[in-house]
């Protein structure tokens, strides 16, 4: 059977996302004062870091077999911290309107500024929490403040990073496992074992824009 990507490689993960965050592309300069100046060069892109916990040879090998298949970060998969698959307050799908809802909603508007926006299309009642995520056509943001959507549509609330250019409203969101599209970094993968065969794999990853 053909292997699909992207790889849904977290699904049934032995281990855990122990880092998640955005790498910043910016420029740096060192005033007299000391003070440092930033500027943007590009949008930030996240990062992961996943370790698994000791597994036995044969679990060893199925791992490294998955790994080997994204090619060394030729091939894509699909990336978000294990601890947020679910809103914080809806662990494992307890939607204020119960199981029915599948996650999807909308990106209903975006400020000028490029990091407000709203949603709808969500269960009434239904309240975003800061550290929340949300998957926006496979741009993966968090939400920097919590929002309420008290008939459906959220008040407004920032996310990062800002949405990407070229993205408008309406469009396509989930809040239920959301997820951006990842490579994992070059020469990142660890898997050594053990005497008696058993070992941990980690590695590295980025998120890959098309």
């Amino acid at each position: 059977m053909t292997i699909a990507y992207p790889l849904d490689l977290l699904a049934g993960f032995p281990g855990w996302t122990t880092g998640f965050s955005l790498r910043w592309r910016q420029e740096q300069s060192t005033q007299a004062s000391g003070r440092i100046l930033v500027k943007d060069m590009g949008s930030p892109l996240w990062t992961l870091r996943a370790i698994t916990k000791v597994m036995s040879p044969n679990n060893l090998d199925l791992w490294r077999a998955k790994l080997t298949s994204l090619e060394n970060g030729l091939q894509t998969f699909k990336g978000y911290p294990l601890s947020r698959s679910y809103p914080i307050l809806y662990p494992h799908g307890s939607w204020p309107t119960g199981g029915a809802f599948s996650g999807a909603c909308q990106l209903a508007s975006i400020a000028t500024d490029r990091k407000t926006i709203t949603l709808s299309g969500l269960p009434a009642g239904f309240k975003l929490s800061a550290g929340d995520y949300v998957s926006i056509s496979g741009d993966l943001h968090q939400a920097m403040e919590p929002a309420t959507a008290a008939s459906g549509t959220t008040g407004a609330f920032e996310v990062r990073p800002h949405i990407w250019p070229g993205v408008t409203a309406p469009k396509a969101a989930t809040v239920k496992h959301p997820s951006c599209l990842m490579v994992v970094m070059p020469d990142s993968v660890s898997a050594d074992a053990q005497l008696a065969g058993w070992g941990s794999l980690s590695f590295q990853a980025i998120e890959a824009r098309l």
